[in-house]
């Protein structure tokens, strides 16, 4: 019989177990467990995502003193939970451990994310890395999505939850991760969980916090434990602070090294990714396990492991180099392992020898289609030395990564069919459901050898994808969209396999079928400007003849379509002309608005056939150049700037710019090469000089070409013209804001006059000039100035007046704070805007007075207590005191106070406080740019 071996607060803590099972109407088995290492794992119900079954695999001491752990409470995140799950398997995988196997379902009621817990008591004794474990339980739990559109398998952790280490050996534990739907997998540490006392579960859901008192085990207190060599990764540091990590991809944690025998638990939760096409990685769930780590003091040394360098293979063929070797450096024999979830089949791993010296192990697979993914397979390789009853075998694992590509498609092949190509292909080997062949095309012949896993086709060759077909088809028609392909041209082709998420993944490329197209499609040569109007603007269009014209049936000719712009839609055009004349190749439109618009033209070639629809051939469209010219007459310079949208390359001969003379002649100015897209140039007047308050009219024109075309100036074209002026800048006026003499108004403020009810009325007073800048040549011609204003310095500048170009003065009157800034800008006689002068800012005065004595007997004269002053008050705040310190009154409700000496406090019965002398107190808050804050006080004395 097992003895549970229970503490006075463990007995406590499992009582409150015992009264929440029972009050879920279930009796628990055992009263105690020592819980070592555990996972939960889980699987989507093909029939239905919301019903999920999951697996829970505990490690529990095999102690006969302790209790067991024969059956479970889960609780599935909904506010559920589940009491009494049986074990289904009860297996010893060590001396010390047994190994029990927990299967359960649960239907969920709706999609959502739902954490599956698993607590219990409790852990082992002595667990080095937290503060008494014996009293912490133990918590796992599993993440899971409920998705009408998702099955799922969560990640299995085949490597066992317990490991075994030595002190001054580096440590070594990998999960031995597999996922059977091929989603990206994500390994990061945690601290061991703990799900608080049961009593404390709210919700049917447990309180999970980090046990008490947790560290890493390379943290322990007091332990000065240390890196020692390692070939990594990570590489040692040998002799600095010790290690505990985790690789966020292989899951391989490395602790560099332990100092302190004993037992360590710790944690760490694997995420699983879905891709989804067109979409970022979607996580979709996350596996807690705790693992035990049991850590001697020994002179055993560990083996050392040699695993393949990682390889990628085509489906259907043997993975090469599968051999596995390990060495001891005390001539230990040697067991190998392999984990991995192709084994023990697919795979096939076998040991052929121990060793010493060096044992021997042999990997062998021949992954079908069915494995092609994106992620690799991870298969983890370990080697336990044997080294006698009177010591711990130490471990060295490495993690070998095969990736599984879909092989290429065969025999790609494409065949002419006038102005369409039609390509086939062998029947693919791998047919995998929602797999897509990927036609792609490009221009010119392009070899191109893939390397040993270069899938799909890198983006530099030039291929665009053209269409995509399932896997099982065996041929694709190349229109391009409808519009033929260009005689005269090459075309290269080539196909690889996209396989369907979440597995993802792709085959090599094809082989290139490069064709080329006899004969040559009619194209746009000319789209040139000859007359700039809004209403007689006049465009002349050019194109090339097809040949040879044998293949195509009479009636046969040409449709030439128009739109306005330089980049419309398909729906933009309008035919404009139509000819049945093949040797009729230009078209001169007339009536057009050149000097607002570019225009763009498309030709369609057409013949007659069979069936009712014409075959048509259908050029690039081809824009009008259109020209912008800005006027900078702060350099005396004109920069010109061009664009356009044609077929052909205006990049290999130099665009020409030409400028109009006064007396009606353009002259070039100067020559650019452009880019696909246009160019610019500036006009500085080198080759003839500018000169202020002219209008100067350009053009630009373009010489392009088309590939193996001849003659190469036979694409020329010209822009609109567009004329602007080179007007002088008006000179920026200096602007003077007189101040206020602040320290004079205080000195007289006992002069000044009582402030009005209304308060005080400003003017503010500007004057200005004209400057030499921006450039001596300035225009003084003025017709108006500009006058701007901002209420304060951060406020923008608003316009606030215009004054004729004779007056250099302005008063800005009747205002409630003296306080603004202003700027001022001229105008001249060709409506042309001067910058703005500098800003001048002025701010009130803070001058704040109070009188001695007031009578407030009703006689209309000082009958209120007001103070005179020369600025704004935004708030006043006053307290009246009598001479026994005893507040009569307190008002904030004017800025001006105006207080008419009532009160209260005094036994008065008429609510006037009585004549004599009053000490005040007032807190002023000025309206100035800085709302500046001061505190007064005095006396005052009040006759009545």
């Amino acid at each position: 019989m097992r003895i549970p071996l229970l503490t006075r607060s463990l007995r406590l803590w499992l009582m409150g177990l015992f009264l929440l099972v029972a009050g879920l109407g279930l009796a628990p088995a055992a009263q105690a467990t020592h819980l070592a290492a555990g996972d939960i794992q889980s699987r989507t119900d093909p029939a239905n995502p919301r019903h999920i079954f999951f697996t829970l695999t505990l490690y529990v001491s095999a102690d006969p003193n302790v209790a067991e752990e024969p059956v479970v409470t889960v609780f599935f995140g909904d506010r559920t939970s589940t009491v009494g799950i049986p074990f289904i398997s009860h297996t010893r995988v060590a001396p010390e451990y047994f190994l029990n196997v927990y299967t359960f379902d649960h239907t969920y009621n709706s999609p959502g994310s739902y954490t599956v817990g698993y607590a219990s008591v409790n852990r082992p004794a002595g667990v080095l890395n937290m503060a008494n474990s014996l009293n912490e339980s133990f918590y796992i739990s599993t993440t899971i999505t409920i998705d009408p559109f998702l099955q799922n398998t969560s990640p299995a952790l085949l490597a066992p939850a317990i490991d075994k280490g030595s002190i001054r050996q580096v440590f070594l534990h990998n999960p031995a991760a597999y996922d059977a739907d091929g989603d990206s997998l994500v390994f990061e540490l945690q601290p061991s969980k703990k799900a608080g006392n049961p009593t404390e579960v709210v919700n049917n859901t447990p309180v999970v916090t980090v046990t008490t008192g947790f560290t890493f085990p390379n943290n322990i207190a007091g332990v000065a434990a240390t890196q020692v060599a390692y070939s990594g990764p990570p590489a040692a540091q040998v002799g600095a602070p010790a290690i505990f990590t985790i690789d966020s991809r292989t899951g391989q944690i490395v602790w560099n090294a332990p100092a302190l025998a004993g037992i360590y638990n710790v944690a760490f939760v694997t995420r699983e990714y879905r891709r989804t096409p067109g979409s970022k990685a979607r996580l979709i769930g996350e596996v807690l396990r705790d693992m035990q780590i049991i850590v001697r003091n020994q002179t055993n040394r560990r083996p050392t492991i040699m695993v393949p360098p990682d390889v990628c293979v085509v489906a259907n063929t043997a993975v090469p180099g599968g051999t596995v070797t390990a060495t001891d450096p005390e001539n230990n024999p040697i067991l190998l392992e392999a984990f991995s979830g192709l084994l023990p089949r697919p795979a096939t791993f076998v040991q052929s020898t121990k060793g010493p010296p060096t044992a021997r192990g042999l990997f062998q697979w021949t992954p079908d289609c069915s494995y092609i993914r994106r992620e690799p397979y991870q298969v983890l390789f370990k080697a336990t030395d044997e080294p006698g009853s009177n010591l711990t075998p130490l471990i060295d694992q490495r993690v070998w990564n095969i990736t599984v590509v879909g092989p290429a498609p065969q025999n790609l092949r494409a065949t002419l069919g006038g102005s369409t190509a039609r390509l086939d292909w062998d029947s693919y080997s791998c047919q995998n459901t929602g797999a897509r062949i990927l036609i792609f095309r490009r221009e010119g012949c392009y070899p191109f050898t893939p390397g040993p896993c270069e899938t799909g086709l890198p983006a530099a060759a030039g291929y665009v994808q053209i269409g995509s077909v399932s896997a099982g088809t065996r041929t694709f028609l190349d229109d391009n969209n409808g519009q033929g392909l260009v005689r005269g041209k090459t075309y290269s082709y080539r196909i690889y396999v996209q396989f369907a998420e979440p597995s993802g993944g792709a085959s090599l490329t094809s082989n290139e079928a490069c064709i080329k197209i006899e004969g040559r499609s009619p194209r746009l040569t000319n789209v040139t400007v000859d007359r700039t109007d809004p209403a007689t603007g006049q465009i002349t269009v050019r194109w090339t003849k097809p040949a040879p014209l044998g293949n195509f049936n009479a009636p046969r000719g040409y449709r030439l379509y128009r739109a306005t712009g330089q980049n419309p839609v398909a729906t933009d055009f309008r035919k404009v002309y139509t000819t049945t004349n093949l040797n009729d190749t230009t078209f001169v439109n007339a009536g057009l608005n050149t000097t607002a618009n570019a225009y763009t033209y498309r030709l369609d070639f057409f013949s007659q056939t069979t069936n009712p629809v014409d075959s048509v051939e259908r050029t690039a469209p081809a824009s009008s150049v259109r020209l912008t010219a800005t006027p900078n007459p702060l350099a005396s310079t004109v920069a010109v700037s061009w664009t356009y949208n044609v077929p052909w390359d205006n990049t290999v001969q130099p665009s020409t710019v030409y400028r109009r003379e006064p007396g009606g002649t353009f002259r070039p100015v100067g020559k650019v090469t452009g880019t696909t897209t246009g160019g610019s140039f500036v006009d500085d007047g080198k080759v003839v000089p500018l000169v202020k308050n002219r209008t100067y009219c350009y053009y630009v024109k373009t010489n392009g070409r088309y590939p193996l075309l001849a003659p190469l100036d036979s694409l020329i074209n010209l822009s609109q013209e567009q004329c602007v002026p080179l007007q002088a800048v008006p000179c920026t006026p200096i602007l003077t804001l007189k101040p206020t003499n602040c320290d004079s108004l205080a000195n007289r403020l006992f002069q000044l006059d009582m402030t009005p009810e209304t308060g005080m009325v400003f003017t503010n007073y500007l004057s200005w000039t004209l400057s030499n800048l921006p450039t001596a040549d300035c225009s003084r011609d003025i017709t108006q100035y500009i006058i701007y204003y901002a209420p304060t310095p951060n406020d923008p500048l608003v316009e606030l007046a215009r004054v004729p170009g004779t007056q250099t003065t302005y008063q800005h009157a009747n205002l409630k704070s003296a306080q603004g800034c202003y700027a001022v800008r001229a105008v001249d006689g060709n409506g042309a805007i001067s910058d703005f002068s500098n800003k001048e800012c002025k701010d009130n005065c803070l001058l704040f007075l109070l009188p001695n004595i007031f009578t407030p007997n009703g006689d209309g004269k000082n009958d209120t207590f007001r103070p005179k002053v020369f600025s704004p008050i935004e708030r006043t705040v006053v307290k009246i005191y009598n001479r026994w310190g005893k507040k009569v009154y307190e008002g904030s409700q004017d800025p001006l106070i105006n207080w008419t000496g009532s009160g209260s406090g005094e036994g008065n019965s008429d609510g006037r406080v009585s004549e004599g002398m009053y000490f005040y107190q007032a807190e002023v808050e000025f309206k100035d740019f800085n709302r500046t804050k001061r505190t007064f006080k005095g006396w005052v004395q009040i006759n009545r």
